[in-house]
């Protein structure tokens, strides 16, 4: 069964949090699926994560790149998943129609925008609704992950 997780983001920014999580994913063997609401966010995204450590970077590509199938992460627009992603992410209030295929999908949302927020506790009842399991996790004061719910 899909586990549906919300990262409560209010001590670390976007850019930040993903790249520490796609990494935990592709530590279990997981393929990823990040999807963003605009073409400018995923080329931000696509820069960001073959440049957010000095000494790493996460192996990723678009889906309109020919060889998305073999990528272990794809950044996207669209509720597609190419790569036969584990774990999905959905970032800036993207939304996919169907998370029943998905491991795991992550939605990541800014704690300082309140409709941000209100998406998010629209995506919680919505993921309840469907029956998956879902998990609410906020940083404490040192800036880890706590699972709250």
């Amino acid at each position: 069964m899909t586990e549906v997780h919300f990262y409560h983001l209010q001590r670390q920014p976007l850019e930040k949090a993903l790249p520490q999580l796609v990494e935990k994913c592709l530590e279990r063997g997981w393929r990823c699926v990040v999807q963003a609401d605009s073409e400018e966010r995923v080329e931000a995204l696509d820069t960001l994560l073959w440049t957010y450590r000095e000494d790493s970077f996460l192996p990723h590509g678009t889906d309109r790149e020919t060889e998305a199938a073999d990528m272990p992460v794809v950044l996207t627009t669209k509720d597609v998943n190419p790569n036969g992603a584990q774990a999905r992410f959905l970032v800036d209030g993207a939304n996919a129609d169907d998370l029943s295929p998905y491991e795991r999908a992550i939605f990541l949302f800014d704690g300082n925008d309140p409709d941000a927020v209100d998406a998010a506790r629209d995506n919680w009842k919505e993921a309840q609704g469907a029956g998956f399991e879902v998990v609410y996790w906020q940083q404490d004061a040192q800036g880890r992950w706590q699972k709250k719910a």
